[in-house]
């Protein structure tokens, strides 16, 4: 059998609660249902758009529009995994996994081209909230960022399916 497939609007933000960081995009995306309550859901990025952050007013970060990026967000009740790929060559993964400790991996093709340096940190998922059927119109995930023992922050990405 395969995968029911939509293709629907959604808004894609991430917050942070510890730092004047926020950015937020609303395209299309093409939404896989695999099996019950098990989704892979796949956009390319638009421009990302800074939001102002409420705790410094008239503060507004430079960003460069970006086009050339892939996203792809698998999803349960229980975890998420989120995937970018960039023909830049910047790529990152994310595991989360409510109640655990998972890995956030970034990748930075080297301007030689000879190859990738890696980074890896861990992040520690809070809540993982997935509503709506047959297809997920609200994903909400707080989790934590760390650098072996110093905190990073605190993160909330929200998805809204339209």
């Amino acid at each position: 059998m395969s995968p029911i497939r939509h293709r629907r609007p959604i808004s894609l933000s991430l917050l942070s609660l510890d730092l004047p960081t926020a950015a937020s995009i609303e395209t299309s995306a093409t939404i896989y249902e695999n099996e019950r309550d098990r989704f892979h859901i796949l956009l390319a990025e638009p421009a990302v758009k800074a939001i102002e952050p409420v705790l410094m007013p008239g503060y507004a970060a430079n960003v460069e529009p970006q086009g050339d990026r892939s996203l792809w967000l698998e999803l349960s009740p229980q975890r998420a995994v989120l995937t970018m790929q960039s023909a830049s060559g910047f790529h990152y993964r994310h595991l989360w996994e409510r109640g655990v400790y998972g890995i956030s991996r970034y990748w930075l093709q080297e301007a030689t081209d000879q190859g990738y340096e890696q980074i890896r940190l861990r992040n520690f998922t809070r809540s993982l909230t997935l509503s709506g059927r047959p297809v997920p119109d609200w994903v909400r995930l707080e989790y934590e960022l760390w650098a072996q023992n110093l905190p990073l922050g605190r993160y909330v990405l929200n998805l809204e399916v339209f």
